[in-house]
């Protein structure tokens, strides 16, 4: 019943027993050994036995094993582990708990299938549930899991506590997630997409009413949340045309428009199915790979409806567009005759004219239409309208990672939320290094950003005992927005399309540089197998 990825490329945990080589003593729980044995014996012979210590190892019955097991499924599922590692995780906890079993993943479900070798007979149980990120209940299932295959709990103590943790209320209220999204997209409209101090507001209104959106609607009702996205990002790209059609030409579209829709953007989406891809996880991975190209391609469709819906409205900011459009034009082509007067090209055509279509060059048509990011900004105009200065990344670049990791329900006073934000400031610095020597090559950047975020989680993982892709998850996520802003932002491609292929280009970039980091890492020294709850 396993999928072809699990035989083709296992990967094993550092606790599998192919790996350490223990066994349990007994696999029977101590309350079922204890009730069988005392039917059997007379009352002297049950009061001494009850005398006896007890000796508490995991010795479970079959049937709270598997439970343990298919709540695990639910749990890794519920709270977004990376899904590339779901069947190894739960082929390894199988095989501790010296159960029978094999699992499928697909798209929100996980197939689990249990044998029974003297009976000659499987039983199948399909586990179907959606979820989002939520990196504190993430890393609490995994020490679960590290719990039980230490033999430090039972598996029906573990299932108890799972259970709990899948019926327990989101880390933060609807309130809170409405300020954490204000929060996000004001700050990464300034870090990622040029805005201004005036933009960063207008971005984080957008990104409040989203949230708002999805909280209040969209999960109360199935017809709309099909067109959720859609119809967001028509209004978020409607009101951002419009604002930065006023003639004092005080707010920029590309950047507000950019940031407000950064909180529903497909990264970690199309991250997971690249992942999936390059562990030849080929069913599970081209799944959600089209899915997410298809759902790009309708936030760009979304953005260029509410654009062109302003501009159907307003005719003189479409003409003023338009020329501007046609100032901002690189190149000029030509066709005619061209004569050289002062010899200077008469090594060319043996100094005979030259008949044709000529393209002439302009180098720098931005700088002198003062577009800086695809932003108008001119030197006349105030503090509050223009970049902010690079030394303002040392605040915000932190304060950033803090945000994101809170959005994505990691709790606060926890050193995890320490090493994340730091792992993500050194991802955001290894980008802005490389795009500094390389030039309009996103893929490449985001490569190299998360070589260095993968060389610190998995280092951080296998010395210090850490969960790697819980630290590793909020730099990673950085580098999606990023890499766009480097690939020209997300509305500045033109169609959805483009933005679909900028969007792709990124997060293979960001999957080479993670798998090459994992390697280096866990190719020296005696665990050399890779942490099953990594990237």
């Amino acid at each position: 019943m396993d999928s072809f990825a699990s035989n083709g490329s296992q990967v094993l945990d550092p606790d599998d027993p192919t790996v350490t080589g223990e066994r349990k003593n007994t696999l029977d729980d101590p309350e079922d050994v204890e009730r069988a044995c005392l039917k059997q014996m007379n009352y002297k012979a049950r009061r001494k036995l009850q005398q006896r210590v007890r000796i508490e190892f995991n010795i479970t019955s079959v049937i709270n094993r598997q439970k343990f097991l298919m709540r695990l499924a639910k749990a890794l599922m519920t709270f977004g582990a990376p899904s590339h590692r779901i069947e190894s995780q739960l082929l390894s906890a199988a095989r501790i708990l010296e159960v029978d079993a094999e699992f499928i993943h697909i798209p929100g479900v996980i197939i689990c299938s249990f044998g029974d070798q003297e009976t000659k007979t499987s039983e199948m149980h399909f586990v179907k549930c959606g979820g989002r990120l939520a990196l504190g209940s993430l890393h609490e299932v995994h020490q679960i899991y590290r719990q039980v295959v230490h033999d430090e709990i039972s598996a029906r103590k573990a299932t108890v506590k799972l259970e709990a943790l899948i019926a327990a209320k989101p880390l933060y209220g609807s309130v809170t997630r409405c300020a954490l999204a204000f929060c996000l997209s004001a700050l990464i409209c300034v870090l990622a997409f040029g805005g201004s101090f005036v933009d960063m507001w207008i971005a984080g209104a957008g990104a409040t009413f989203l949230c708002l959106m999805q909280i209040c609607v969209a999960t109360k009702s199935q017809l709309y949340a099909n067109v959720f996205e859609i119809s967001v990002t028509i209004v978020i790209s409607f009101a951002a045309r419009g604002l930065s059609s006023i003639r004092s030409q005080i707010f920029c579209y590309t950047a507000i428009s950019s940031a407000g829709i950064v909180g529903i953007l497909p990264g970690y989406l199309i991250l997971s199915s690249s992942l999936e891809l390059a562990s030849k996880n080929i069913v599970c991975g081209s799944v959600k790979m089209v899915y997410a190209l298809i759902y790009t391609l309708f936030l760009g469709f979304g953005l260029q409806i509410g654009s062109d819906l302003y501009l159907l409205f307003d005719q003189g900011a479409r003409r003023d567009l338009a020329a501007l459009a046609a100032r901002m034009m690189s190149q000029a082509t030509i066709t005619g005759t061209f004569i050289s007067d002062n010899g200077t090209f008469a090594n060319i055509n043996h100094g005979e004219p030259l008949e044709g279509t000529f393209t002439f060059v302009s180098g720098a048509p931005y700088s002198r239409e003062h577009i800086i990011d695809g932003c108008y900004r001119p030197p006349t105009f105030p503090w509050y309208l223009q970049p902010f200065p690079w030394w303002t990344q040392f605040i915000i670049v932190p304060i950033f990672s803090i945000m994101s990791s809170l959005a994505n329900l990691q709790p606060f006073w926890t050193v995890e939320l320490v090493v994340m934000v730091v792992i993500s400031c050194v991802s955001y610095a290894a980008n802005k290094v490389a795009n500094h020597f390389i030039f309009n090559r996103s893929d490449v950047v985001s490569a190299i950003g998360a070589f260095a975020v993968g060389l610190l989680g998995n280092i951080y993982s296998r010395k210090m005992g850490g969960t790697a892709f819980t630290s590793m998850v909020t730099g990673v996520l950085f580098l999606v927005p990023s890499g766009l802003s480097q690939a020209g932002g997300i509305t500045a491609q033109g169609n959805g399309i483009d933005i679909g292929g900028a969007m792709i280009a990124v997060t293979i970039g960001i999957t080479v540089g993670l798998f090459m980091s994992q390697a280096l890492v866990y190719m020296f020294g005696s665990r050399k197998n890779a942490a099953i709850f990594s990237f």
